[in-house]
């Protein structure tokens, strides 16, 4: 049984990266396409501020999100890696007190934020009605948060036993569900972005059911939660969990920046930025989807013991990155033009979207070389490696480069210097990884994941 769980042991790398990738794309673009009909409907709406509003609230939620992200990789390399060494009972615990930790910690991380939205909204720069308007969405999507977290866990779990297709279905219900409710709620009960919201919830609600339901019928359930088991499974889980938190932290942090810089220029570059970041994910879904994808692979292997087939793993992760990049780069820059007419979008709104459908879109290809890098650095028993690349990328490689690029450009400097950090440490990321690869990922669970770190050495734990 555990020979067939570990499905990555065996067989063409690139072969289980393209179809890891590209199903759990499909599930992710159904999430990330609704967020994208969402922005068509609010811009329908011919009100500027309620744009912006979503933009706003867009950047806060990504915050929450990341910390469901962050939960869900520590759940899903721990579960890969006892799978890929043969012990599927091991990986049925941990996956039980990874849930239950993550589910408790999401409430109180909602709590704390939900008590502070008016706070967070105007340290973004929202005035007046659009600061009103951004709350109020975010009153009623942020206390899901635990429901959204359940689902990005449950799919994580998923894809460590190689269910890929599952795991992708899960969000499609997630997102066929919010799709239906979206125009009905938004023009039908003429709810506008309250309606978006509600539609949002009851998303979650059912990415949450269905991403568990597959795992209690076909992959062993869960185990009964005991007080021994978690406080065994406390110091493995939050020793990928903090460091993976605060990898993902880093980016909402970065595009917080980035929304501030960009409110400089009024509602119009925020709406137009707003658009881009809802395009971007729809765009690149497959390369967002690659990181959740790689770790597994990565992580069966790396508990197998065979450090050649990781290498080869990684490698074919950046080979795909490149032929997904250079594909999509093409298809934008040719669909520029509609798309920016989609939107309604003029003036300063619509160079910004014509601005990511060209050059823009080419460096995103260094964000593929982040992602693949975190996915390995967390499987390979070195996290904060992803700590350390995701907030060098998010401070020193994004406040400098575009308070430069907004100085001398304007509202589109605020992209290209944001893009550029991306650069510069996609190649220091790519460089950092091999490193590892060479080193043979030595560390893991048998020493210590934070040896250059004895604050963190309380969180060890030693099979």
């Amino acid at each position: 049984m555990a020979e067939a769980q570990a499905k990555f042991l065996k067989g063409n790398l690139f072969r289980h990266v393209t179809v890891m990738s590209l199903t759990a794309s499909v599930g992710l673009m159904a999430v990330f396409i609704v967020d994208f009909v969402d922005m068509i409907f609010i811009s329908m709406l011919g009100k500027a501020e309620l744009a912006a509003a979503v933009g706003y609230a867009g950047a806060i939620l990504f915050f929450t999100t990341s910390f469901s992200i962050g939960m869900a990789i520590a759940a899903g390399a721990l579960v890969a890696r006892a799978l890929g060494a043969g012990d599927p009972e091991r990986a049925r615990e941990r996956a039980t007190h990874a849930l239950v930790y993550g589910v408790a910690f999401g409430v109180a991380f909602s709590i704390a934020v939900w008590l502070n939205l008016g706070f967070l909204v105007g340290l973004l720069g929202a005035e007046g009605e659009t600061a009103r308007l951004a709350v109020l969405y975010l009153q009623i999507v942020v206390p899901s948060l635990p429901l959204l977290l359940i689902g990005m866990t449950g799919g994580a779990l998923l894809r460590a036993h190689g269910d890929a297709r599952r795991a992708m279905m899960a969000t499609i219900y997630g997102g066929a569900v919010n799709a239906v409710l979206d125009p009905i709620l938004i023009f039908g009960l003429d709810l506008e972005l309250t309606g978006a919201a509600l539609a949002s919830v009851a998303a979650r609600m059912v990415m949450a059911a269905t991403s568990l339901l597959p795992l209690i019928r076909h992959h062993g359930g869960f185990a009964t939660p005991s007080a021994p088991g978690l406080m065994r499974d406390f110091r493995p889980v939050l020793a990928i969990a903090v460091p993976a938190i605060l990898t993902q932290l880093a980016t909402p942090v970065g595009q917080a920046y980035v929304t501030r810089a960009m409110a400089e220029f009024g509602e119009a570059a925020v709406a137009g930025m707003a658009i881009v970041a809802r395009l971007m994910p729809v765009a690149f879904g497959v390369i967002y989807a690659l990181s959740g994808a790689v770790g597994p692979i990565i992580g069966q292997n790396f508990g197998a013991g065979d450090r050649v087939r990781v290498r080869r793993a990684f490698q074919a992760a950046i080979v795909f990155v490149a032929i997904v990049v250079a594909m999509v780069s093409a298809a934008l820059f040719a669909l520029r033009a509609p798309l920016a007419a989609l939107f309604q979008a003029e003036g300063v709104t619509r160079d910004l979207v014509f601005l990511f459908c060209g050059p823009l879109a080419l460096a995103f290809f260094f964000n593929g070389v982040i992602f693949v890098s975190n996915a390995s650095f967390n499987n390979l028993g070195r996290p904060f490696y992803s700590t350390w690349i995701n907030w060098g990328r998010h401070t020193l490689g994004t406040i400098p480069l575009v308070m430069l690029g907004a100085a001398v450009l304007g509202a589109p400097g605020v992209l290209i210097g944001q893009a550029a950090g991306g650069v510069v440490f996609g190649v220091l990321a790519w460089i950092l990884a091999r490193r590892v690869m060479a080193d043979g990922g030595a560390l893991g669970e048998r020493e210590p994941f934070f040896r250059q770190l004895r604050l963190f050495q309380m969180f060890y734990h030693r099979r």
